[in-house]
């Protein structure tokens, strides 16, 4: 399966990426060739960047070690193909416009079936891909169209979000493992669980949760590939596996968790 890394702060942050360790800390050094992406998200925009090529491979990785813009708001993606062939249009996170903001999402999990049990009511997300993450993607998208264009502010409100990407994921559960991270830009939603683990098995945890306060200095993820600047501040993590050998907490299977600047906001169980 693919790996998911997402960051949400209170104040914007350096995060540097080696993407490649991250997939060793899941403990699949070979498969995850497929491609890789990270989205650094900005009020309604986003810096997106993706290739279809190994992350051990790109000169763009190393450079975005070093040099990724500073961010309140991170999405990862590192892909071990399952539905799709290894494709630029295939590769993750995927972004979308809905109510003037860059929708980012990201999934790691195989939903063998989601064409039929989708079935997107009009062309305005429509894959560009092959895909069951993006076919996802643009399902969840429809059911919150209607939110936002009659919201009479913007973005709506955390809970309304939140009621419909928890049934959302619901839904789709039952088709098999289904573990995301979703940003509009104001919120980092998360969805929890089975992957395959370490033994093989597919299992909870799908997801682990790192929780830090501005009453803390910041965790040192340099030996796990992702840098923060020791500034201390609100800071949630959420990686597919645990990146360091701190307590991260296993999120519960099908628990939908919003995030809001670096504060877990809400937590909705299934």
């Amino acid at each position: 399966m693919c790996e998911l890394f997402a960051m949400s702060s209170r104040y914007p942050t350096s995060v540097g990426f080696s993407l490649e360790t991250l997939a060793r800390r899941g403990g699949h050094d070979g498969p995850h060739k497929d491609g890789w992406g990270v989205a650094y998200l900005e009020g309604n925009d986003v810096s997106l960047f993706r290739e279809a090529s190994p992350a051990s491979e790109s000169a763009l990785v190393e450079f975005m070690e070093k040099n990724g813009p500073p961010s309140s708001l991170v999405l990862s993606h590192i892909r071990k193909a399952t539905q799709g062939k290894p494709a630029l249009h295939n590769t993750q996170p995927f972004q979308r416009e809905l109510g003037g903001r860059a929708h980012v999402f990201a999934h790691n999990g195989n939903l063998p079936g989601i064409a039929e049990k989708c079935h997107l009511a009009s062309h305005r997300f429509t894959p560009m891909g092959d895909t069951d993450s993006e076919h996802a993607f643009c399902c969840l998208l429809e059911r919150l169209t209607k939110l936002w264009d009659e919201a009479t502010e913007l973005p709506p409100s955390v809970e309304a979000r939140l009621k419909i990407v928890a049934d959302f994921a619901g839904w789709l559960r039952p088709l098999g493992p289904f573990n995301f991270i979703y940003s509009d830009g104001d919120t980092l939603f998360v969805h929890a669980h089975r992957r395959t683990q370490s033994g093989g098995d597919i299992r909870p945890p799908g997801l682990h949760l790192l929780v830090r306060s501005c009453n803390e200095e910041a965790v040192d993820l340099t030996a796990s590939g992702v840098m923060l600047a020791p500034v201390a501040q609100e800071l949630v993590l959420i990686a597919s596996v645990p990146l360091t050998d701190e307590p991260w907490e296993p999120v519960a299977e099908g628990e939908v968790i919003a995030i809001t600047r670096g504060i877990v906001w809400a937590r909705m169980a299934p």
